[in-house]
């Protein structure tokens, strides 16, 4: 009996196989089906090409995605980018009048000020990482409105439509799924890249500090350096390799990083890495003068008080980067453990092959409501938009405080679009523009560790006003900041992460504990 039971076994497990649907790819009929009006099409991947002596490549496919909105539906705005200027406006946005769609690579906004702090454990990385959905409730809670982790690849003005490509990772990563989002009103802040300037090895070797994922590489090298020049048999010119930082770029980033990095030095080095701790030193390389922006008084102490606290400066230009040294224009080989690139930034390849107006340097030009000229219902705001020359005005600075300015004058502007019934595609066009956007600087700050910064309240570089530095100063940088973190709760982090580190500080004569861990 035991062969008629197996048979019944077989028999059962056969018939329920050919039960059940099959679907090699659950995700591709059915997942971005439901944000279309269209009926969900098969996934193009599972289709058998005719066989062909020679292949020839094939446009990319694109899957369906969000249609034009309906009648009844509420008008939809696409902000493209989670930076500081697209989550200014997404916050600002009425959702009773608009639906919001997000795409970005990214699902949190980054407080770029104090992203040098997580690198030496002053802060923690959750400490200046703000939720996209906590930015924006509607983004999670209404019908009409979503956040994709995707990368705009084109755009096609005249049918109000946006390209997408679904951000993949992993070891195996997914054939990334292409869709396209119709809008109504389009917001493109993409932000800006750092500048490389051309020179070969940047990319491969140094590291940017604009993201969370940049600082914990920053924090993840530094420690796995100071253990590895403690191993035995390593020489004394591997350990000074190891354990030499190198910044390129004297801007305010690049100042606060070695500023941060020198504290760490002195504070955490000292106590927990006696064994190295002559070996570990900062050098900040720029090719003029650090800190441009601020006043001479300011700029000299910021020199002075670098050098007190161990930072080797040095004038030059970076010609090439190697694997583990980089080389300047006049041959001086500097080696390095740690290569840390704050040099600017410039337009992304994406903003460059926009179908878009430029400004003078590349951004996409804007005028004065930051409409971008020549489309309809398409504005820019942040780092990649710039005023075009008829409007007679100068390109901004990529600062936080313009992006965030931007941000808010035209949630405001979309506003009352559409309360003025013009928030349909097309529906703008006898629109009456008001008040322009007006930018008015309310001045610049940076910490210089060992609890010392600067406040220059100057309009301009050329302008009076207050300016300031030394303990004051660092305090003022410190409330600062802390009212500028979006949400109470970071606040709540940031205070406590600060307190924690200065009682340390001041319980153990100078030297806090806190330090990093692996």
């Amino acid at each position: 009996m035991s062969w008629f039971r197996s048979l019944i076994q077989v028999s059962a497990t056969t018939a329920r196989s050919s039960a059940r649907p099959r679907i090699s790819d659950p995700f591709s009929c059915t997942l971005l089906s439901r944000f279309s009006s269209e009926p969900a099409r098969p996934s193009p991947i599972h289709e058998t090409p005719a066989p062909t002596p020679t292949p020839t490549p094939q446009p990319p496919t694109f899957y369906s995605g969000l249609g034009p909105t309906m009648p009844g539906d509420k008008p939809r705005v696409v902000v493209l980018g989670s930076g500081w200027a697209g989550c200014r406006l997404m916050k600002g946005l009425d959702t009773e009048q608009y639906d919001i769609v997000c795409v970005s690579p990214r699902n949190h906004m980054v407080f770029t000020p104090l992203l040098a702090s997580t690198c030496v454990g002053t802060l923690e990385f959750r400490s200046v990482a703000e939720p996209i959905a906590r930015i924006q409730p509607a983004i999670s809670r209404e019908t009409g409105s979503y956040f994709f982790l995707s990368n705009c690849i084109g755009l096609d003005p005249d049918k109000h439509m946006v390209k997408c490509e679904t951000v993949t990772d992993g070891a195996e990563p997914l054939k990334p799924w292409k869709f396209e989002i119709a809008y109504d009103k389009l917001v493109i802040a993409l932000g800006a890249m750092p500048t490389t300037f051309g020179i070969q090895g940047v990319h491969e070797h140094a590291i940017f500090l604009r993201e969370v994922s940049h600082a914990q590489e920053i924090r993840r090298k530094l420690l796995l350096n100071l253990m590895l020049s403690d191993v035995p048999g390593v020489s004394e010119e591997e350990k000074s390799r190891l354990l030499h930082c190198v910044v390129v770029g004297g801007g305010p980033t690049g100042v606060e990083f070695s500023g941060e990095l020198s504290d760490f030095i002195q504070r955490d080095v000292q106590e927990r890495y006696a064994h190295v701790k002559n070996y570990i030193h900062v050098t900040l390389i720029e090719a003029n003068e650090i800190l441009s922006s601020f006043d001479d008084r300011l700029r000299h102490y910021a020199t002075k008080q670098l050098t007190k606290s161990g930072v080797r400066l040095v004038r030059g230009i970076v010609k090439d980067v190697k694997d583990k040294k980089i080389i300047l224009n006049d041959g001086t080989e500097v080696p390095y453990g740690l290569l840390v690139w704050s040099t600017g930034v410039g337009p992304s390849p994406l903003v460059n092959s926009l179908p878009l107006t430029k400004s003078p340097g590349g951004r996409i030009g804007v005028d004065e409501w930051l409409r971008v000229p020549d489309v309809q219902d398409v504005y820019s705001i942040g780092d990649c938009s710039g005023f075009v020359e008829s409007t007679g005005k100068p390109t901004l600075p990529a600062l936080a405080q313009v992006a965030e300015r931007q941000g808010k004058y035209l949630a405001n502007l979309l506003n009352k679009i559409g309360k003025a019934g013009g928030g349909r595609a097309n529906a703008a066009r006898e629109y009456k523009y008001e008040e322009p956007f007006v930018y008015k600087h309310l001045g610049s700050m940076a910490t210089l560790g060992r609890y010392k910064a600067l406040v220059d309240l100057r309009q301009s570089k050329a302008g009076k006003g207050v300016s300031m530095a030394g303990f004051f100063s660092w305090f003022v940088w410190r409330s600062a900041y802390l009212t500028r973190v979006i949400s109470w709760r970071n606040r709540f982090y940031v205070a406590i992460n600060w307190l924690t580190t200065f009682n340390i500080w001041l319980s153990n004569d100078g030297v806090t504990q806190d330090g990093l861990a692996v």
